[in-house]
């Protein structure tokens, strides 16, 4: 199974039931999972159907969700009378008609006034069970388009994130052998040292010998190399996991860059430090790429 990253986009538009629709669903990256919705009025039934569906499918990422909706104007439909308005007007002209300043209003006048009507886009009763069915139906439908989306760009992410974890792998190696000699390189070294400083038939060989193993003890980098390999391990494991693992990702990678500073701060040799910094290098690339992961 491919990863799921926590970017992408879907839209979806659906007509019926004397009404046009289009569902937009955007997501981007979240520590956690917010699932917010933008519904035109009358559609407010939806959200919870939106919210669980969001839950549902996704663990982690910020989630817009917004309907878009057009009633189709048809002979059939019967304009609602907005008789508050309507009444309202007369209320405010009687003064007036009583004092013979303006003629009584007649029906079609007041018909004929804007806003007599209520708009159709806020009529409940346009909004029929049937629509609502269709247009929730489709709401689904866009999440489960998201999700194909998020799991695209997890594809991506897939093989982006296993070209840095062979990286890693191949520089913990180049580790492991530079690790290897650092125990001639360091008997060497305070050999060198010793000639210019005495006289090399003084030089006790089982003293040398001693401080050489305590060097190299102080210098042993075997159990941090261990750890590294068995951290990238489980990010191999974790990269085909089914599921959402990039908080497990998380957490890995701060175990990996753990590692790879103490194996800076015991290298003895500038080739291992060297190496240590290219380490932390991919770990942080790794890191990056690792936060879109759901």
């Amino acid at each position: 199974m491919p990863l799921s990253g926590m970017t992408g986009f879907a839209r979806l538009e659906g007509q019926g039931h004397g009404a046009r629709w289009a569902w937009e669903a955007r997501s981007v990256n979240g520590k956690g999972l917010d699932v917010k919705t933008r519904l035109p009025t009358g559609c407010e039934s939806l959200e919870p159907l939106v919210r669980e569906g969001g839950a549902a499918r996704f663990a982690r990422g910020s989630i817009q969700v917004s309907l878009n909706l057009k009633l189709e104007e048809a002979s059939n439909r019967v304009n609602v009378l907005d008789r508050a308005f309507l009444e309202a007007i007369i209320e405010a002209g009687q003064p007036y008609i009583s004092q013979g300043k303006v003629a009584a209003p007649s029906w079609d006048g007041l018909l004929a006034l804007r806003g007599a009507f209520l708009p159709q886009d806020v009529q409940d009763d346009v909004l029929s069970p049937a629509l609502l069915t269709s247009i929730g139906n489709d709401a689904v439908s866009v999440l489960d388009a998201l999700r194909t989306a998020r799991r695209g760009e997890g594809s991506t992410l897939q093989l982006v994130l296993g070209g840095t974890v062979d990286r890693m792998d191949a520089l913990t190696a180049a580790a492991e052998v530079d690790a290897a000699a650092a125990p001639a390189a360091l008997r060497e070294r305070l050999a060198q040292k010793l000639v210019g400083l005495v006289e090399a038939s003084v030089v006790d060989t089982h003293r040398l010998a001693q401080e050489v193993a305590l060097l190299a003890t102080r210098a042993d980098v075997r159990e941090e190399l261990d750890r590294l390999h068995a951290h990238i391990a489980d990010a191999r494991r974790l990269l085909v996991t089914e599921g959402p693992v990039g908080r497990k990702i998380e957490f890995l990678v701060q175990e990996l860059n753990r590692e790879a500073n103490t194996l800076c701060s015991k290298a003895s040799e500038i080739s291992l430090t060297r190496i240590g910094l290219d380490l932390k290098s991919a770990i942080d690339q790794f890191r990056e790429q690792s936060s879109n992961v759901e």
